[in-house]
């Protein structure tokens, strides 16, 4: 049984704007990526950190497809993964060992963003990992880290080692697992898992060529981030949301809820419960 069916209540009236901003970017965030197909039917997680709540945190409803999950329809849970409201729908909370980890260490991480695709899991699977070959992987090399392989992640005692292996970069590489992406916003998070999931394809497609193949040089990568900043004129994933001003900073979109409805990531979402054909990809999340 889907959320349309549910007849989920709206909760815009029972949070407060910031949280409700929150939840309309994260379930953008999940049908984005549903649309992208990184997708692995309900096994994955994006949890988002609800803001002026340090230890609170927004997750998928356990059973929901991400392309049906609504911004009413997350549920909020602490770190531990306990439930923290009436919600109908149950939480994964092993799904959420990796995520509270995370977000007990990295403060500065609103978003950490989880998946399970085929690029990614054949590239973390490579013990060369992530290859200098592109100029997207630049941007992945300089704030890489790996994590190796503990078996399904539900035990408590590889938090620690989790952590350590993160540090203060942006990109994990789940070694034979999949990839993770951290970002101060949801917007942030989700480019970077572009970023990461377009060089595993990239890589992916150039080994399978079979020719020898130019590598990127390392004082390239070093630089990458400042670049990064300037590629994104200053604004991260905030280039994607249409939050971004002719001059390159953060505007008023915020400033009012129609500016903000319009001018998020919700705003280019679909708002069928399935996936839609191209013409109709862009239409605007519900709000329920």
């Amino acid at each position: 049984m889907g959320a349309n069916d549910l007849r989920i209540p709206s909760r815009r009236g029972q949070v407060s704007e910031e949280e409700w901003r929150t939840r309309v970017d994260l379930a953008a965030a999940y049908r984005l990526v549903a649309l992208f197909k990184w997708d692995d039917l309900v096994f994955t997680h994006i949890s988002a950190r609800v803001p002026g709540r340090d230890n609170e945190f927004l997750i998928n409803p356990y059973g929901l497809m991400f392309e049906e999950i609504t911004a009413s329809s997350l549920v909020r849970i602490d770190i531990a993964g306990t439930k923290l409201d009436d919600s109908p729908f149950p939480v994964n909370p092993a799904g959420f060992t990796i995520h509270s980890a995370i977000h007990g260490a990295r403060h500065d991480a609103q978003c950490v963003l989880h998946t399970h695709t085929l690029n990614g899991i054949a590239v973390s699977a490579q013990k060369g990992g992530v290859l200098p070959l592109s100029q997207q992987s630049i941007f992945v090399l300089s704030s890489l880290a790996y994590h190796g392989y503990e078996g399904v992640a539900l035990n408590e005692d590889e938090k620690p080692r989790l952590v350590a292996d993160l540090g203060e970069k942006n990109f994990l590489m789940l070694r034979n697992h999949g990839l993770l992406t951290l970002g101060a916003t949801i917007a942030d998070a989700f480019l970077n898992m572009y970023l990461f999931e377009t060089v595993c394809t990239i890589q992916v497609r150039a080994l399978a060529g079979s020719r020898e193949l130019t590598h990127v040089d390392s004082r390239i990568i070093a630089g990458a981030q400042a670049q990064a900043v300037q590629v994104t004129r200053g604004v991260g994933g905030g280039a994607l949301t249409g939050r971004a001003c002719c001059d390159g900073s953060i505007g008023s979109a915020r400033a009012t809820t129609t500016d903000s409805a319009q001018m998020n990531l919700g705003a280019r979402l679909p708002s069928a419960a399935c996936r839609p054909s191209p013409p109709l990809a862009w239409k605007r999340l519900r709000r329920n």
